[in-house]
C-alpha cells in the first residue's frame, strides 16, 4: 500500500501553508502518521509541497498548536496525539476561555471606540486594516490582528479593558496563527475587521458592537473547523 510519505500532495486552491498543514492534519487524523512517528525533516517537507522551508514552519506551528506534534530539540517534530482535543490551549488559556471572554470585554469596546476614538486612532485602524490585506505571513498578520484589537480597546478608553486585551494577545495571536491556515479564513477575517472599523468611524455605537459580534462568533466557528475531523 502507498504510504503517505510517498504520494503526492492533492493539489487544492489554497495558500501554500494552508496546503502543509492540511496535508499533515489530515495524515495524522486519518492515521498514516500515527503516534510517535516523526514528520519528515522541514528540507523534505518543503520539497514535498514545493514551498519554502519557512512555509513548512507555518504549517507545522499550526499541528503543535492543536497538540498533533510537539518539536524536540536536535531530534524534529513527533506526532503526539492522533485527535484534535475540542478545547486546544493557546498560550495561557484555552480556546473556550477565549471564546467565552471576548465577547464579554470586546463587543462593548466596539461600541465606546465608535463614541471615543479621535481621528488619529481612526486614521490608525484603517491603516492596520490596508496593512493586513496586504500581508502575506500569516504569523505577521496574527501580530497585526493583536495590534488593531488591541487599538480598539485603547479607543474605549476603558482601561480595564486594555488590560484585559492586553493579558489575553499572547493566547489571542497564537489562535488567530492556527485559525488564519485555515482556507479564506484570513480574507474573511479582513473583511470583518474593515467593518468593524468602518462602524466605529460612523461613530454608531451598535453597529459597531454588532460587527466586532460577528466577526468573534465567526472567529468561535472556524475553531470549530480547525478541530473537527474531516
Amino acid at each position: 500500500m502507498t504510504s503517505w510519505a510517498d504520494r503526492a500532495p492533492a493539489v487544492t486552491r489554497v495558500g501554500a501553508a494552508e496546503a502543509v498543514f492540511a496535508d499533515l492534519r489530515d495524515a495524522i487524523l486519518g492515521g498514516e502518521l500515527p503516534v510517535g512517528t516523526r514528520l519528515p525533516s522541514e528540507a523534505a517537507l518543503a520539497e514535498r509541497h514545493g514551498v519554502s522551508r519557512s512555509v513548512v514552519r507555518e504549517a507545522l506551528r499550526s499541528c503543535h498548536a492543536l497538540g498533533l506534534t510537539e518539536p524536540r530539540t536536535g531530534l524534529g517534530s513527533f506526532v503526539v496525539h492522533d485527535s484534535v482535543e475540542a478545547d486546544p490551549v493557546f498560550g495561557s488559556f484555552a480556546a473556550s476561555e477565549l471564546l467565552e471572554a471576548r465577547p464579554l470585554v470586546e463587543v462593548p469596546a466596539a461600541g465606546w471606540a465608535a463614541l471615543r476614538h479621535s481621528e488619529s486612532e481612526l486614521t490608525e485602524l484603517r491603516e492596520l486594516v490596508e496593512a493586513m490585506r496586504g500581508e502575506p505571513d500569516p504569523q505577521e498578520w496574527a501580530v497585526l490582528d493583536g495590534r488593531l484589537h488591541g487599538l480598539i480597546a485603547q479607543a474605549s478608553r476603558n482601561r480595564v479593558i486594555v488590560s484585559v486585551l492586553a493579558a489575553v494577545r499572547e493566547a489571542s495571536t497564537a489562535q488567530s496563527q492556527a485559525l488564519n491556515l485555515l482556507p479564506d479564513r484570513r480574507e474573511h477575517s479582513d473583511d470583518e475587521h474593515a467593518r468593524i472599523v468602518e462602524a466605529i468611524a460612523t461613530r454608531d455605537d451598535a453597529a459597531a458592537r454588532d460587527a466586532m459580534s460577528a466577526h468573534l462568533e465567526a472567529v468561535g466557528s472556524a475553531l470549530r473547523t480547525l478541530t473537527d475531523r474531516p
